[in-house]
This record gives structure tokens, sequence and C-alpha cells, in this order.
């Protein structure tokens, strides 16, 4: 019997490139083999709470939660033996979720788990805490501190417009949004403009839903008012502000290959395109907007929480490289320019960041939601992308957790249900982030905090002020309006150059170049030994990255050097000092460096000594993050180097032990240049969706457009449908070309099957940006599925025994198929209860013990029978094991109901298990 299909890729080449081998996929028959079936391992058995479900569209594995699982910003991963399987469907219930299974994935699904925002989700329980951790010193205070309010007063008002449609979301979007704006400003006044995360839709009371649009009686979750004091402190300071709604884009991203980042680009732009008709005409804006000042659209500042911060950075990517028109939702001219973003706990699921708008990234220490702190790749994912003249911050803030950012994600604060995403865990106390830890802030605290870093951003990007670039840029200064939060930052770009950067054309001694994303403990960075995780290394959607790169030190006794080397030399004349962004392990103290330049004629000079400690870290924490530390160049100069052609440098410790991870280093001087963003080429990965077809082959290949201008270079990897794993190739792209060729052929067929898929991902290098980064050609299969049938087998039988009934198919198919069925109060007369079957069965099947004795349909979290019938079978048996006792009780029945794929409850009119146990004595 013919088994699952699968689209191959020819190993000669994955890619075919201009010039190069043309290499094709190929979706066909594979003969029989074991390892072509989706099964769940060796003895067939799934984990508690994971099943295989099928339908007419297609098999499903499906993870049941014990507890509801709140609506975040980052996806839920189902992953198999550490690899990403994909991203699942939630259903209504907020615990099942569900992932359409096709040939793409592995014949065996060990190991499975599931992933959200670096953590995962189905396991209770962590290690034990280790001792409280320590904040680190506050560090000396800024010349200017811009958390303090301005001398303006301030006006609040909201607008709502008609609707919107949006490529790829069935329901329309709103247009709704808050403005707050100064009175009696004169002129036009710069625009910043925010844009909230991924978070509930709809509230009623203590209920709360994802929905979209609100059911009758709910109201719309107003997430977008949760920025009000962020607003009111900038309208105060002269800025006109507006924070719009998303909800429309959040009941509905789920499915979205990026994460719903199109459609906030969409949104936001035509919010800025309303603001410039109204300045152009202001007789036709809404009150709210007539009576502010004019909006001065030469200077627009994007502030984006979470998928917000990922929308702005397209939006602002869009806003230089116009995205395809049928990708887009707005298709109007630009008439604003985006001098800098603010990105609160973002998520970056294609890390393309833009390369040449300014930016400073908020990761939030205590995230519970984005755990990984992923958002640190918009600044380290834009080192040698363009022309590094624009300044990327990243502030890290000790103790904040992701909601309390935005006042409507508060307890306390918000007109709907609102939780703190670093929930305690029951089992344990954790030394940095449970709520009364020392280094953990209250949500006061951590809104004022992230109120004063938001307008040192605009202060810095929309108003030119250098004075507050120290609170920024990694020069250790602080803003006294967020005390007693602990912020720390470090940047690229700006005045930074000369740099010694590990992803290309260094080489090391004494230390070892080391993969920020590989799965071999040889080549990672950080292994599995860390004691929680890196922000550096935040996987993307591969389980291995070319030319990502950190450079890892260990030592074990003092005086050792590590010697950064370039290929060619770089010029520090005029820097003011080397700037090296290092971390070591989270709770360490007492790393003693020293630190060294040589030139290209071998004179050699120590510039200085460098100390640092880790951050407060546990388990939970992604606290392996870079501090900056810069060491002035003048012993250099005094010893007479050429600082016109240094070739390399040294880190020597000076400490008996330890670890240390060194990021980048560069030539620094003060000040900030100007910013003038490239002309490049931008690509953009389309999907395509055949059809099968009965018989024959075809060919098709994964549409990829270039625009824009010049060449530059982009990694693409093609992933094996089989494996899952990406072989990458570098690509040189020009506008309106086909350098990115991956063919794929289909063979047609007669036989039921599942849609098949061939994907790439492509990410940029130099000289490029990269909006759709993912895409590639979908085989959708034409053929009917077989009918699914139930019989009983032992349906009325006597304690002691097995209740069993059969499943089965009317023909045999080429992919695993099955249903989920949930127990259910039967009709009439009393139900079997837990006592009544197999306390070992009862166990495995829903995590749940006998006692207290309750009827089956009452056991918390549900108890579910998963039916699986593998490829080229036609049916399988299902059976409840009862157990006999001494007591006397009248019959009793058992009734199981199939489950609705979509809702995660009882299907109406679905196929039902039923059955009767009789009392033995």
């Amino acid at each position: 019997m013919v088994r699952a299909r699968r689209i191959w890729v020819a190993a000669a080449a994955l890619l075919a490139v201009a010039g190069a081998s043309p290499g094709s996929a190929v979706a066909q028959g594979q003969p029989h083999s074991t390892a072509g079936a989706l099964t769940a391992g060796a003895d067939g058995a799934l984990p508690p709470g994971w099943g295989i479900t099928g339908g007419r569209s297609a098999p499903q594995l499906v993870w049941r939660s014990d507890r509801p699982v709140p609506m975040g910003d980052a996806r839920v991963e189902f992953r198999s033996g550490g690899r990403l399987l994909g991203t699942p469907r939630p259903a209504e219930d907020g615990r099942t979720f569900r992932l359409r299974l096709d040939a793409g994935h592995p014949g065996s699904l060990k190991g499975l788990e599931v992933w959200s925002g670096g953590h995962r989700l189905d396991v209770t329980g962590q290690a034990p805490a280790t001792s409280a951790a320590r904040p680190p010193a506050p560090l000396p205070a800024n010349a200017v501190d811009p958390g303090k309010p301005g001398s303006y007063h301030t006006r609040t008002g909201e607008y709502r417009l008609k609707s919107v449609r949006l490529p790829g979301l069935a329901a329309p979007v709103e247009m709704r949004a808050v403005v707050v704006a100064p009175t009696g400003a004169r002129g036009p006044r710069p625009l910043a403009l925010f844009l909230h995360g991924r978070h509930y839709t709809c509230y009623k009371g203590h209920s709360i839903t994802g929905d979209w649009p609100c059911a009758a009686g709910t109201k719309p979750v107003p997430s977008h008012r949760g920025y009000l004091r962020d607003q009111k402190l900038l309208a105060s300071q002269g800025y006109l502000t507006v924070s719009i709604a998303a909800n429309g884009i959040n009941g509905q991203d789920w499915a979205a290959e990026d994460g719903g980042a199109q459609a906030r680009s969409s949104l936001v732009r035509l919010h800025l395109a309303q603001w410039a008709d109204w300045t152009e005409h202001p007789d036709t804006a809404p009150a709210v907007v007539r009576d502010a000042p004019r909006a001065d659209l030469s200077r627009v500042m994007l502030v984006g929480h979470s998928r917000g911060g990922e929308g702005v950075n397209r939006a602002a990517l869009d806003s230089l490289y116009p995205p395809p028109a049928a990708q887009d939702g707005y298709h109007g001219a630009v008439r604003w320019t985006i001098r800098g973003l603010v990105l609160i706990g973002p998520t970056v699921f294609g890390q393309n960041p833009v390369p040449d708008v300014p930016s400073a990234t908020i990761l939030p220490g205590c995230d519970g939601d984005v755990s990984d702190l992923q958002g640190e790749v918009y600044v380290d994912g834009t080192r040698a992308v363009s022309r590094g003249g624009a300044l990327h911050s990243a502030v890290y803030v000790v103790g904040a957790n992701h909601n309390f950012f935005n006042s409507e994600w508060t307890p306390g604060q918000a007109a709907a249900p609102a939780e703190d995403d670093f929930s305690d865990d029951p089992h344990h106390h954790d030394p940095v982030c449970s709520k009364h830890s020392a280094t953990r802030l209250t949500a006061t605290q951590q809104h004022r905090a992230g109120s004063t870093y938001i307008a040192a951003a605009a202060r810095l990007f929309l108003s030119g002020d250098d004075r507050v670039r120290p609170l920024l840029d990694g020069s250790g200064r602080r803003a006294p309006s967020a005390d007693p939060a602990r912020v720390l930052t470090h940047a690229v770009g700006g005045r930074r150059d000369a740099g010694f950067l590990p992803d290309g054309g260094v080489s090391v001694t004494g230390a070892r170049l080391c993969a920020a994303v590989d799965p071999a403990p040889a080549r990672t960075c950080l292994g599995q030994g860390a004691k929680g995780s890196s922000p550096h290394f935040a996987q993307w959607e591969t389980d291995r990255e070319a030319g990502r790169r950190a450079i890892a030190l260990r030592w074990t006794r003092a005086g050792t050097p590590a010697r950064v080397r370039v290929k060619n030399p770089v010029s520090m004349s005029g820097d003011k000092a080397l700037a090296l962004r290092l971390f070591v392990p989270p709770n360490s103290r007492g790393t003693r460096l020293d630190v060294s330049v040589t030139d290209a004629s071998g004179r050699k000079a120590v510039l200085g000594k460098v100390g640092i400690d880790g951050l407060p870290g546990s388990e939970r924490t992604a606290s392996y993050w870079a501090r900056e530390i810069r060491v002035p160049l003048t012993a250099a100069g005094r010893a007479g180097l050429d600082l016109h052609r240094i070739k390399s440098f040294d880190l020597t410790p000076r400490s008996g032990s330890g670890r240390a991870w060194l990021m980048d280093a560069w030539g620094w001087r003060p000040g900030l240049p100007a910013v003038r963003p490239a002309e490049l080429p931008r690509v953009d990965v389309g999907r395509t969706t055949v059809a099968e077809g009965d018989s024959g082959e075809r060919t098709y290949r994964v549409p990829v457009e270039v625009s824009g201008h010049g060449s530059g270079q982009v990694r693409v990897y093609v992933l094996d449908p089989v494996t899952g794993q990406g072989r990458d190739r570098l690509v040189t792209v020009h506008p309106g070309g086909h350098d990115i060729d991956v063919p794929v052929v289909v063979k047609g067929n007669t036989r039921y099957g599942t849609d098949v898929t061939q994907d790439i991902l492509v990410k940029a290098v130099h000289g490029a940006v990269v909006g759709s980064y993912r895409g590639g050609i979908t085989v959708h299969d034409d053929d009917p599925a077989p009918a699914v049938t139930v019989t009983p087998l032992a349906d009325r039988v006597t304690e002691g025994t097995s209740l069993k009934w059969r499943v089965s198919l009317s023909e045999p198919v080429d992919v695993d198929m099955g249903a989920a069925f949930t127990a259910v109060a039967p009709a009439t007369g009393p139900e079997l209860s837990t006592k009544d079957v197999s306390a070992r069965w009862l166990g495995e099947t829903s995590g749940s013990s006998p006692d207290p004795e309750r009827p089956l349909s009452k056991v918390p979290g549900g108890l579910f029978l998963w039916v699986n019938i593998p490829a080229g079978g036609t049916s399988t048996d299902v059976g409840v094991p009862t157990v006999k006792d001494r007591v006397t009780e009248p019959a009793e029945s058992v009734r199981f109901q199939q489950l609705d794929d979509r809702t995660g409850r009882p299907r109406s009119g679905g196929l039902e298990l039923t059955g009767t146990v009789l009392d033995a004595s």
C-alpha cells in the first residue's frame, strides 16, 4: 500500500539560482515504509493530552491543555524532537490547539512539545528556585530627564471611521483611535502613533474572548486606550499622539504566515493617510483632530507593543519600500516620514528589521508572553544590512513583564478582565519575577519607566536632542523619572564603525566562534546547561542558521587571552572608545578582563580593565543579555598605534575562571549621524495553492517578487518537507529578476491524502530588505475522504470487562486518519464513574485520579479518547476497561461524542460511542 505523499527536494540543488544547476521539488507517492506514516512512535501511543483527529480536509495533530492558555502575542508552536512542526489553530475553548498534518511532517511524532515565546506550555512545575536575585546598582543620572512632564496642557478625544477590508482577513477591521494633543502649541507638531499588540478582543463582565466581530451583548476590549499615560506625557511635551485599535486583526491573524505584520502595517498606513488628508483639508477631520495642532508628518514616530511592534516595523519598511499590491491593504502615496520606532516587547517572526529607521526596543526582563525577548533581533539583525547610520537601541528593563506597559492589560486598571503574564508558578517562587521579588516592578513603576523611555526616543528621534542619547545608546546613564526601575541599554549603529562582527570575516584564538542557533552542542553558543536563555540567540523558524554567530569565552585560570582578528585592518581614527557588547552568566559576579588592541604592524596597547556582573536571572528568564562596555582608546594613541589600521583586539581574563560571550565590538564616538535610507531591493515571498490533479506531472515555482533598486544579498532556506531542516544558500537578488528559483514538480493521483507544502524562508544579509519572508507551494489534495463509521464490538458488558467499539473507514488512504471523542453525560440513567474504570487507564488517558469519585463526564479538563487509523489501514478498535467492585449498583452508561475540529466542543450530529456496564453481583 502506498503511504503518505511527500514533496521531495532534489539533493543536488535545493536552490536553483541564476547560473546554477536547476533543482526541483517533487510531490509523488513513495513505497510502503514505516517512516512514511504519521505515527506516535514505536508503541503507537501519544503523550497525555495529545491525539490525532481527522476530517475531510486533513488529519490534525491535537493538543489539549489542562488549563486555559491566555491569548497572547507569542505564537503557540508544536515541536517534535526539538524541531518545529508548525503553528496550531486555537479552538474557541482556549485549551485545544490543532495543527493540520501534511506529508511534510516526519514519520514519527516523538518528543512532542508545545512552546510559546521560548518557554514550554505542556509542562507544569519548574526546577527549584535559586536564591533571591539582586537588582543592578543604579546608574548615574543623565543630564536631561525626558520623563518629566512638559509645559503644555493636554486634550483627549477619539475618532471612529468606516471599517476597512484587509487582504487575508474575512471580516472588516475597525478604524478607531484615541488622540491626546497639546493645547496652545503653535505650529505643526511631530506625531507619535501607538499600536497595541495581540490581546483578547471582546468581553462581557468576567468573560473574555478572541472573537471578531464581537458578538451581540459584548464590547471590544479597549486595548488602544492602554497608553494614555504615555500619550499624555508626550503631549505635555508638545507632541501630537494617536493610539489606534487593532482588535479586528487580533481576532483573525492566527493563520497569517507573518503573524499579521502586513495587515498591521496596512492599518497603520491607512491611519497615517487619513492624517495626511486632514492636514491638507482640516475641515474634513473629526472634531478631536480639528481641535488639535496640525500634524507634522515629516516627523513621525511609531510605537508598537508586542505584535504591534512587528507591525510598525513593517509599516516603516513599507513606507520606504512599497510592498506588493496583492499583499497590502493600502495603495496610496506615502506622505509621511518615519523618523524612529519604539518597539515594546515585540515579536519578530520574520527577523527582518528595517535597517535605516532608528529604533529603541524595550525588553521586559520578566516577560511571560514573548519570553525569549526575540525583539533583540531589531538590534542585532540590522548589523551590516545597510549603511549602519541608524541607531538601534535595546532597553532592558529588569523586573518588567509583558502586559503592564498597557494599562488595559493590567489587573485593577483595565476595563476588561486582565492578568499578569508572568504569573507565579504554584510549585515555586521565582527569585527574579515573582510578585514579591526585590527585582519585580509594580504595574505603576513599570508603566512609568516605559513612558520615560518612549519620551526619550521621541526627544532623540523626532526632536534631535542629543542630550538624551546616553539614555539609549549604552552610555550607562539613567532617567530618574523611571526610578526605581533598573534600565540598561546597548546599541549598534549611530557613530559606531570599524566593527569586529562575529557574523563575518573574523578569526578567533583562545575562544571559539559559536552558532547562535544550532542543535549541535559543539557549535551552539549557549547549550542546554544554561539556566535561562539569551535574547541574542532567539530561534527563527529553522533549527540552525548560517552566518549568525557570537564568540564564546571559557577559562579556568587568569591570563589566557582570547584574540579576535579581522581579515582587513579597520580604522578607529577619530573614535573615542572601543565599545564591546559582552555578557556573562546571570547572577554571576566579579568577571574581570583586560582589553588590548594591536595594529597592523604588531604594536599592542592595553586599553584598560573592565568588570561585568550578570543580570538577575532564573531558568524562566532570557537574561543572558549583553551589557555595553566602553574602553577609551587613549592608551592606544599614547603607545603610538596606527589607529587607521587596527588588526585585532584581545580579552584577557583576570578572574580565576568564568564564561563570557562577545556579540561584537566597535569603534565608538558620541553623537548621531543624519540617517539617509538607502535605495535597496525588496524581496517578498508569496504562496501559490495548486490542485494535485488525478494524473500527469506539472511543474510550479515558488512565487518570489523582487522590487526596488540596486542589488543585495539574502539567505534563502528551502525547508526539507520530510525533516523540516532548512538547506540554505546566499543569493544575490536584483529587482525584477528570478534569482530565487525553486521549482516544485507535482504528480497527480486519485488517492485520498493531505495537502502538502514546499516552503522557503528568506532573510536579508546585506544591501537588501525582506517583507514577506515565508511562502511556497501548497498542493491541495482533491480526492474525496472515505466515510467513517462506528461499530459496537462490546457495548453492553459486565463490570470487569472492557467496552469496545470499532472505528472504520470505507477504504484505505495514504495518511493517518482519526477522531477525538469526549465523555458527556448519557441521555438517560446513571453514568459510569472514575472508580468504575481502570485507574491506570484513567491516569494515562486524562492525567486524573479516581479520587474523588465523579462521573466520567466531570473529570477535570475532560476525558478524551483519541482514535487513530494508520495510513494504509481501514479500522482501529478503542475500548474503556472497567473494574469489578463489591458495590451493588444499577446498570451504568457511558457516552462519548465526537469533537468538532474547529471549536473543540462536541459536534452536533457527530459520531458517538455509547455503552452500558452491568453489575456483576
